[in-house]
This record gives C-alpha cells, sequence and structure tokens, in this order.
C-alpha cells in the first residue's frame, strides 16, 4: 500500500517548482521592460534627436490620455447616458513644407473664417504667419471651442489635415462631454460627473464609477504655448481601456408616468418636494425613481435624491409594522379583537392621542384600526400587548428590516433612525409616538421595502437598480435578485394585513382611489412636520405606500408629496394628496404592462371561422388571378374574402384607417403588426400562424398607452 503522505510531498514540490518558474519568467519581463524604457531614452531617436536628448530641449511630459467612459442602459436597452467625443481644433504651423504653406494657407483662412467665424480673414492669417515666423511657437489653437464629432470629419477635409506631400499640422484634442438622452427624467437617479475630477459624483455615475470609469492611458506630450499638450509619439504611448457599462433596472416608460403624476400635483399643491418609487415585487428591481424639489423659479427639478436620503417621520404608513407585531405576537384575530377608541382623544403620560374624524370612531375592530388609520386604535393595542415589553416590539421591527439601511447598490442611502432604550432621547413615551410613526427616521425606499415584502406574502426582497455589467455584449456581472428564504413573519399575519391594506383603499382611508379593474392594496400616512422642534399643525408630510394588483401584486409604489399647502386641513391628508397620485401611476402602469390583464375568452365568430382571405388588395388580387377565382373589387387597400363555393369568393372592404381598434381576424402577423404599429400601438402575439383573436375588440376606443395582444392559431 503506497504512502498517502509521500503523494501529498510530490503534490506540494509540484507546487513550488511551478511557482518559482513563474517568478522566474516575471523577473525576465521585468528586466525586459526596464531594458525598454533604457534603450527608448537613450538610444531610440524622434525626429533626428534621442529622446533624452529631445525631451530636454523641449517641454516634454507623460499625460494621461482619459478613458471612454462606460454608457448607463434602461431595462429595455435604451440609452441613459453615454460619453460624446469633441474635439478642440489646433494647428501646427511648422509642420508643412514652405511651398505648401504659402499655397493652401488663403484657403486654411477662408474656411475658418465660413466655418468658425471668431476672427477676420485678416486676423486669422496674422495669428498663423506670426507664429509660423516665430523661433518659440509652433501651435496655434484655430476655435475657442470645442466641435462636435460630425464637424470634425467636416474639417478632416481642409488643407493641412488631409493627407497630402508637403502638408500637415492639423491636430485634434479629443475631450469627453457626458449626455443623457432623457434629461432631465430621473437626472438625479441617473446620476452625473464631477466636472473637476470627471469621477461620478452622485447616483448610478457615483455608486458604479470604478466600472463605468475604465483605466486611463498615458501619452507623451510636448507643453506649448497657452498650456495646449501636443501628442508627439506613439512609443511610450499606453492605450486607455474603455469603461464597462451599466444595465440599469429603470424602465423610462414608468418613469415618465412617475414624473408627470407627481409634477401634476406638486403644482397643483404648491408643495415642497414629491418623490415616487415604483418596484418589482418578486425582483425588488426599481422601474422608477422620481424627486422632484421646487425652486425659486417655482419649477420643479430633482436636485435631491429623497428617495434615498430623505429621511422623514413616516407617520400612518409606520402602522403596518406596528399592527404586524401585534398580530405575531398574540395571534389575535383583526375581526374580533374590539377596541374601544372613544371620542377619539385620550392622554397618555402626558401625551395628547387624538384621531382625525371629529368625534371619533368609537368601538371598532383591530381590522378597522387599520383601515380608519386610528391614532387611539393604534395606542390602545400597543398599551394592552407591548409597553411592559418595549424591547419585544424592538425586535420586531428588527426582523422586519426596520433598524438597518436595505443594502441598495447605490450610494448615499441614510440609514433609518429608530432608537432603542439605550439611546438618551428614549423616554417613556417613546414607544407611544413610534407605534404611529413619530420619534423615527426612514427614507421611502426602507418604507416601500417593507410593504413589497408584505406583497410578497412576507419574503423580504433587497431593492436593486442596477441589473447587469457589460463589455460590449459580454456579461461582465449578473446581479441577481436577493429574496430571504425566510418570511418575516407568519403566513396567517401576512394574510390579515394584506387583508387591512386592502380594506384601507376599499374602505378606509383612501377609498377614492378604489379602482375598477383592479384592486389596489396601500396605507395613507400624514405625519405633521417638525418645525425648530415643534409638530405644526396644518403642516404635513403625506405619503401613500402600497401595490397593486392586490390579489396577484406585481408592483409596489411609494408616494411622497411634502407640505402640500392651499387648501382646507382635511384636504391635506394623504388620503387627498398623495393617494391620487399612486392610483393615476398605477392605471397607467396597468393599462402599459398587458401581462397583469385577465385574458378575455372569446369564440371566434362564423364570420371570422368563414374568412379564409385577408391582406393587400393588390397582393390578393394577384393571387385571385393566379387562381382563377371570383376578380376582388378594384382600388381597395384591404380586403377580406369568404368562400362561398368553389372558385366562388365574396370580397369585401376590410377597413382599418379609422383611429380606432381595427378588425385584424384572419390576417398574417405581418400585415396585423403593419397595421397596429402605424397606429401607434405597442404590440405582443402569442401562438403562430393567421390571428384568431385579439385582447382589444374591433371599434374599441383606447386612451393613454396603447397594447394589444395578438393570439395566432
Amino acid at each position: 500500500m503506497k504512502s498517502s503522505n509521500g503523494g501529498g510531498q510530490n503534490n506540494k514540490q509540484a507546487l513550488i517548482t511551478r511557482a518559482r518558474t513563474v517568478a522566474f519568467f516575471l523577473g525576465l519581463f521585468a528586466v525586459g521592460v526596464f531594458a525598454k524604457l533604457i534603450h527608448v531614452q537613450f538610444y531610440e531617436t524622434f525626429k533626428g534627436k534621442k529622446w533624452s536628448a529631445y525631451a530636454e530641449q523641449n517641454d516634454l511630459k507623460l499625460d494621461t490620455i482619459p478613458a471612454m467612459r462606460g454608457n448607463i442602459y434602461s431595462s429595455d436597452g435604451s440609452l441613459l447616458a453615454t460619453s460624446l467625443p469633441y474635439y478642440y481644433v489646433g494647428l501646427d504651423v511648422k509642420a508643412s513644407s514652405e511651398e505648401y504653406f504659402n499655397e493652401h494657407v488663403d484657403d486654411l483662412v477662408d474656411l475658418l473664417v465660413r466655418n468658425f467665424g471668431e476672427y477676420s480673414a485678416e486676423r486669422y492669417r496674422q495669428r498663423i504667419t506670426s507664429i509660423r515666423r516665430s523661433k518659440r511657437s509652433r501651435y496655434l489653437r484655430l476655435k475657442s471651442r470645442e466641435i462636435s464629432y460630425l464637424e470634425r470629419e467636416k474639417v478632416l477635409s481642409w488643407p493641412f489635415f488631409r493627407r497630402e506631400k508637403g502638408g500637415g499640422g492639423g491636430k485634434f484634442e479629443t475631450v469627453y462631454r457626458r449626455y443623457e438622452p432623457f434629461m432631465p427624467m430621473a437626472d438625479r437617479t441617473i446620476g452625473g460627473l464631477n466636472p473637476r475630477t470627471g469621477k461620478g459624483w452622485v447616483g448610478v455615475e457615483a455608486s458604479f464609477d470604478t466600472k463605468l470609469s475604465g483605466r486611463n492611458g498615458v501619452e507623451l506630450v510636448e507643453r506649448v504655448e497657452g498650456g495646449v499638450r501636443i501628442p508627439v509619439g506613439d512609443e511610450l504611448n499606453i492605450r486607455p481601456e474603455p469603461g464597462l457599462d451599466v444595465y440599469t433596472t429603470l424602465d423610462m416608460n414608468f418613469q415618465d408616468m412617475a414624473e408627470s403624476a407627481l409634477r401634476r400635483t406638486l403644482l397643483q399643491y404648491q408643495a415642497d418636494y414629491g418623490c415616487v418609487i415604483v418596484m418589482e415585487v418578486a425582483t425588488g428591481e426599481i422601474r422608477a425613481m422620481a424627486n422632484l424639489t421646487k425652486r425659486s423659479d417655482q419649477d420643479y427639478r430633482e436636485v435631491f435624491n429623497y428617495a434615498l436620503a430623505g429621511s422623514t417621520d413616516p407617520g400612518s404608513t409606520f402602522k403596518l409594522p406596528t399592527m404586524m407585531a401585534v398580530l405575531e405576537e398574540t395571534g389575535l384575530d383583526p375581526n374580533r379583537e374590539w377596541v374601544d377608541t372613544g371620542d377619539g382623544l385620550v392622554h397618555y403620560r402626558r401625551v395628547k392621542i387624538e384621531d382625525t374624524k371629529r368625534g371619533g370612531h368609537g368601538k371598532i375592530t383591530a381590522r378597522e384600526v387599520m383601515e380608519k388609520s386610528s391614532n387611539v386604535g393604534v395606542h390602545l393595542l400597543m398599551q394592552k400587548y407591548f409597553y411592559h415589553q418595549p424591547d419585544k416590539y424592538l425586535q420586531y421591527l428588527k426582523k422586519f428590516h426596520l433598524t438597518t439601511p436595505t443594502g441598495i447598490h447605490m450610494k448615499g442611502e441614510k440609514p433609518p433612525l429608530i432608537r432603542d432604550r439605550s439611546s438618551k432621547q428614549w423616554s417613556r413615551t417613546s414607544l407611544t409616538f413610534m407605534s404611529y410613526g413619530y420619534e423615527l427616521q426612514m427614507t421611502p425606499l426602507q418604507t416601500l421595502t417593507l410593504y413589497n415584502a408584505v406583497a410578497n406574502n412576507g419574503y423580504w426582497v433587497r431593492p436593486m437598480m442596477v441589473r447587469q455589467i457589460r463589455s460590449a455584449e459580454e456579461v461582465v456581472d449578473q446581479l441577481e435578485p436577493y429574496v430571504e428564504e425566510v418570511p418575516l413573519c407568519s403566513p396567517k399575519t401576512i394574510r390579515n394585513v394584506q387583508e387591512m391594506l386592502e380594506g384601507v383603499v376599499q374602505r378606509g382611508t383612501a377609498r377614492n382611489i378604489s379602482a375598477s379593474h383592479y384592486r389596489i392594496a396601500g396605507k395613507t400616512g400624514t405625519a405633521q412636520k417638525l418645525v425648530n422642534g415643534q409638530y405644526m399643525v396644518g403642516r404635513y408630510s403625506t405619503s401613500f405606500a402600497g401595490y397593486f394588483p392586490a390579489d396577484k401584486p406585481k408592483y409596489s409604489c411609494i408616494v411622497v408629496i411634502d407640505s402640500p399647502r392651499g387648501f382646507s386641513r382635511e384636504q391635506l391628508y394623504a388620503g387627498s394628496v398623495a393617494a391620487p397620485v399612486f392610483k393615476e401611476i398605477a392605471d397607467r402602469i396597468y393599462a402599459y404592462d398587458i401581462t397583469m390583464h385577465k385574458p378575455i375568452h372569446r369564440k371566434p365568430t362564423e364570420a371570422a371561422k368563414m374568412v379564409q382571405w385577408v391582406g393587400k388588395g393588390a397582393e390578393l388580387k394577384a393571387i385571385s388571378k393566379a387562381l382563377d377565382l371570383t376578380p376582388l373589387p378594384e382600388g381597395e387597400e384591404w380586403v377580406q374574402g369568404t368562400v362561398v363555393a368553389a372558385g366562388d369568393v365574396r370580397w369585401q372592404a376590410r377597413p382599418v384607417e379609422r383611429p380606432d381598434v381595427p378588425d385584424l381576424s384572419g390576417m398574417a402577423l405581418r400585415d396585423a403588426l403593419y397595421i397596429l404599429e402605424n397606429k401607434g400601438f405597442r404590440v405582443s402575439f402569442k401562438g403562430a400562424g393567421k390571428v384568431v383573436d385579439q385582447s382589444l375588440p374591433p371599434g374599441s376606443k383606447v386612451s393613454g398607452q396603447k397594447n394589444i395582444l395578438l393570439t395566432l392559431q
């Protein structure tokens, strides 16, 4: 039997030998690089002189060649940010021969006047000829500002820039400018660059700066008058490596829906700022993140990312984790647990707790406490089950992921502020205020993540903004959704709070947004603003957090409207301000995303079964003639034919021009796509063959997003 120890010794010796071999070759490579540098510096020549002598005579320096920054894309591949090259145009006036210079300088001056026009022809000529005669200077920048790539292509045909015998001297200095095609949409989320350093400043640009920025190169340049740097050779140059591309989860259609609805309400109420986040329930992928702030000119622009860093008292949206903790701790039936809220006003340790409804709600169930957003009811439930064990309540908040940041791969997320009993600010009334959303600070994203977990049957999902990192078409890094394996609480608790959130919309504080085609679940939140250490009546931060469709959630969403003005106090609550924004966005998303639509099962009509031919009149005319069928009517663009008997076809016009939904039955997919896309529809289909069903009935009117599903057979 062989010794296992002997085999281990052999493996160890083989690894040592391999390591020594690698080290030997790395050492040889380093010696080779050093030798090459010595050879270039002291033996190779440039313009007839050794590099060392040329560098002493001229002001030569190693300069950075900026790398091309990577692009940022939306979830459907739309370009959100890219770097466009621009060029400074210069001329080495001494590079061309005397004969070429004298023959073409007038042509160049004429082109400069006609295209750049910064000086007169006489002034251009004087500047060029004076530098040509100078013994010190040789480089002249021909335009003070940079030109675009298309303009550069035009300049390449000019004398001194095109390749000709005796010519040359035309040079371009490349600079990159960041361009956002959808600007100013999602401006703070996509982010921008620091103008001084060129590095990502905020948003995705900053969060993935190391991926986007690439690796700069190095080149040898000559410094000339005015601080201009001219490349002098490629011998020592190290080419830059372009940055990687970042593919986000944003959908700019969703972003447009969110921003337009938010802006309209902000203007209506002259609010200070607003925020909307739309997230996919199952994956945590953020489809829209809008942040609008009122500026001095009364317009609203993205200047701060409230979704990530806008911590405020969440108000009544925090009643959800409170109710979850009560249900999880006690297992009570919210439909049988009665709470006597009286006239809507109670005092606890000198704290006045009151409901917004005058006269109170009287005796109601725990479910109604949530639906009616009763502060008194939440306080009484907390007093009964948690005031004697506050640490237990705090443990539940930790279990619900409310005491730590979400961990989204974005810089700038502000941690939540939820005090525990070790805090100096903790008091005997802290639990009272916390139960309905005060004395704590949370961002909209942190609040939404909890509601998203409830929509996801209790499974917590980390929000994500970026899906892939690519180098051209190669996927370098795939960011997968993170879903916790253990739910936040029991299935019974989740079912109960899901019913409560749906009841808020059906019967409670947000019943004004109950939808007809689908159901919404969510919770309103109206928090008094803290001004100079005092909560101000009439100054509110309003919010609505929820998800839709309630029976099969696909998207969660939160809307925050801060400090709405101009109406009575009751009209400034969240149910009147923030909830309608949620409803408008949800309606538009529901119309846009046809995967949420319930299929309409209709039996094909007898007429459709009899139709054998549908298409363009010119094409069917040729077929009819070749098969010796009944001749087609003249002048009709689209025609359908019904087989009556052998060789006998009843032809009639199939009108498609009217601005409603056309009848597509019997059409080939090619023809149906042609008609629908020319009408502005977004088409999806299933099956193969001819159209046998369509999600929008013929003749129906469509407003807003035009989406249609075709069934082929």
